[in-house]
């Protein structure tokens, strides 16, 4: 990956975005596609959709559209009580895991700033045996900011403010490297990637709209409204995905799925067959190394309601794989990243009409 994608990927990572404080990451990407989207807006909602027009004059001219959506929020915290000693009391935004939050530094996100902080975890010493197998609830866990007063915790942050994990992106071994919130940044980084790409290649016979969706872990809610706005005729989302690489996951229920061996591309009740089966072929006309998974239900994505959107949408789910998800340590392959932006990039100059992704 170039140094200024890799730059980019770290920036995204390191702004704070959980669901419904977003606007940090926003900020970038409408940065970044100004230069080469013939239109960025905004929508009341806070998802920045971005408009590369096709083959043709003027906008629509009878051509595909095709939505492609990274969600950019995070999971996260809230303050919800500053107790008469300064101790901040939290309810996580999103799946968190219980058990990863004790014993980890946070930042309080102000409108002065960052705020550091760490959550408290009673000495192994002084807890009772059985204690020491439980897990501590979140009502019970709570922040230190070295303050010694609601008062003085008061004056540094409010009511209401969010608060992230801190680690940023780093490298590990190879290609790997780790970071919280690659679910999924790393997606409105896909996104603005493609975009980018086909600008470089030149007019694709699509109108191509990359859309960084807010609100997905608290219910795909950024990815109902934008979808329902753009009005599609393909939308894929670009997500992160399990893996079976690691010990203790059962590939015979999620599948030999690991990291660094390509993009997951699914198949389902959620995904069209047809654009699935377009994307397979692409990959392996490319070269392209790809995994499938096979998803029975709904795939927990924004691919659920942009199948759903209006008279219905060919949907297709391209996810990255990722160790460790929904923790301050989530790992991925750039490689990974790199082929599923070439796989993207190339598969909406196949798209030809609105009527190819009808099933037969």
């Amino acid at each position: 990956m170039d140094q200024k994608y890799y730059d980019l990927l770290k920036e995204l990572s390191q702004a704070p975005s959980p669901s419904g404080f977003e606007q940090p990451v926003q900020r970038i990407i409408r940065r970044e596609v100004a230069e080469f989207a013939d239109e960025v807006t905004t929508d009341v909602m806070g998802n920045v959709i971005s408009r590369l027009d096709g083959v043709g004059d003027g906008v629509g001219d009878g051509r595909p559209r095709v939505m492609l959506a990274g969600h950019c929020d995070e999971i996260g915290f809230m303050i919800k009580y500053i107790d008469d000693d300064g101790y901040i009391y939290f309810a996580p935004i999103g799946g968190v895991d219980a058990h990863l939050v004790p014993g980890q530094r946070v930042n309080v996100h102000t409108a002065a700033g960052p705020v550091l902080g760490v959550v408290g975890k009673k000495p192994i010493h002084l807890m009772e045996p059985k204690d020491r197998e439980t897990v501590v609830k979140f009502k019970d866990q709570f922040i230190d900011l070295g303050c010694t007063s609601r008062d003085q915790a008061l004056e540094l942050v409010e009511l209401g403010d969010p608060i992230t994990f801190v680690p940023s992106l780093e490298r590990l071994q190879g290609d790997l490297v780790t970071s919280r919130a690659f679910d999924d940044k790393m997606g409105a980084f896909v996104v603005t990637r493609v975009l980018q790409e086909v600008r470089r290649r030149g007019q694709a016979p699509v109108d191509l709209y990359s859309v960084t969706t807010v609100q997905e872990e608290v219910g795909l809610r950024g990815a109902s409204a934008s979808v329902y706005g753009v009005n599609p005729d393909v939308g894929i989302a670009v997500d992160v995905g399990f893996t079976s690489d690691s010990p203790g996951i059962n590939k015979k229920e999620l599948g030999d799925l690991r990291v660094g061996r390509g993009p997951i591309i699914a198949r389902g009740a959620n995904i069209n067959p047809v654009l699935f089966q377009l994307l397979v072929d692409t990959a392996k006309e490319l070269d392209i190394p790809y995994q499938v998974v096979g998803m029975p239900r709904a795939t927990g994505t924004d691919a659920n309601v942009m199948q759903l959107s209006r008279g219905g949408v060919a949907a297709a789910l391209i996810s990255v794989p990722l160790r460790y998800m929904h923790s301050p340590v989530e790992v991925l392959s750039l490689q990974d990243l790199e082929h599923t932006i070439a796989l993207l990039s190339a598969v909406v100059y196949k798209i030809s009409n609105t009527q190819m992704f009808i099933p037969q």
